[in-house]
């Protein structure tokens, strides 16, 4: 299937909100992109060190750290190493974030029912970085429960309880934290958590009305959109080779990337 972006209709207005007094940085989508993501993680720490908080800046990644790109399992030891090192407030606060793919990948942890559906979102590319094949074609039921044996006995309990424990949302001052967005006009505390995770068509297509600014990932669009009660944060690395993050602090957003150096 060729990559399509999602446009939004909104109209493009950075926001100008407040975070509390906390320095905060935001990453999109990482799709398995590890050099990309460590690439923007060095020019986030460097950032850090220069903006010299007065508390320890806060690091949240919106989700979607697995499939499509080629080192998922890498990507997954890099931030289970960053959460360790940052235990405790240490350096930064870290927050994760539940994403789509995350859930559908424990979707077929827990039934090999789900493995034609994950492999639809590039989860072949995760099993095979942990040295799985996926069935021909779309598999059948004895295929899939073989794989998901495999991938079983594969998959770090590590990475799992890693996965497992993935928040849903954050929340600084006026910036909410999500992978995908919000229901508009629902109160944040009502909010299902299916929509917090898989949402496009409402929120992406008129207001939310709920007194934030709302930064997600889950929709690509080739450059980050910069609006008056949302930040999107994806830039489809897995297909333009550009991951995004925003910094937030109680002025203008601030755009950083990291891009895929493109051999002669």
């Amino acid at each position: 299937m060729p990559f399509k972006f999602f446009s939004s209709k909104a109209r493009l207005k950075p926001s100008v909100s407040s975070t509390g007094g906390r320095l905060v940085y935001a990453i999109g989508d990482v799709h398995g992109h590890l050099d990309l993501l460590d690439q923007l993680l060095d020019t986030i720490v460097g950032d850090a060190a220069g903006s010299a908080p007065d508390r320890a800046p806060v690091l949240i990644l919106v989700g979607d750290y697995v499939d499509r790109g080629p080192d998922s399992r890498g990507v997954l030891d890099r931030l289970i190493a960053l959460s360790e090192a940052t235990a405790g407030g240490k350096h930064f606060e870290t927050r994760f974030l539940l994403g789509n793919h995350e859930q559908t990948l424990l979707a077929f942890l827990d039934s090999p029912e789900g493995g034609p559906a994950w492999m639809e979102f590039g989860g072949g590319e995760t099993l095979a970085s942990y040295g799985v094949t996926r069935p021909a074609g779309r598999g059948d039921a004895e295929s899939w429960n073989a794989v998901q044996a495999e991938f079983r006995a594969k998959f770090p309990p590590r990475h799992e309880a890693f996965l497992r424990r993935l928040e849903l949302s954050a929340r600084y001052g006026d910036y909410l934290f999500v992978h995908a967005g919000v229901r508009p006009g629902v109160p944040i505390d009502q909010q299902d958590p299916e929509d917090l995770v898989w949402i496009r068509g409402d929120f992406l297509s008129e207001p939310h009305r709920l007194g934030c600014v709302v930064v997600h990932g889950h929709t690509p669009n080739e450059t980050p959109f910069l609006g008056p009660d949302r930040i999107n944060i994806d830039t489809g690395a897995y297909a333009t080779g550009v991951l995004t993050a925003v910094k937030l602090a109680d002025g203008a957003p601030v755009i950083l990337n990291a891009r895929k150096i493109r051999r002669p």
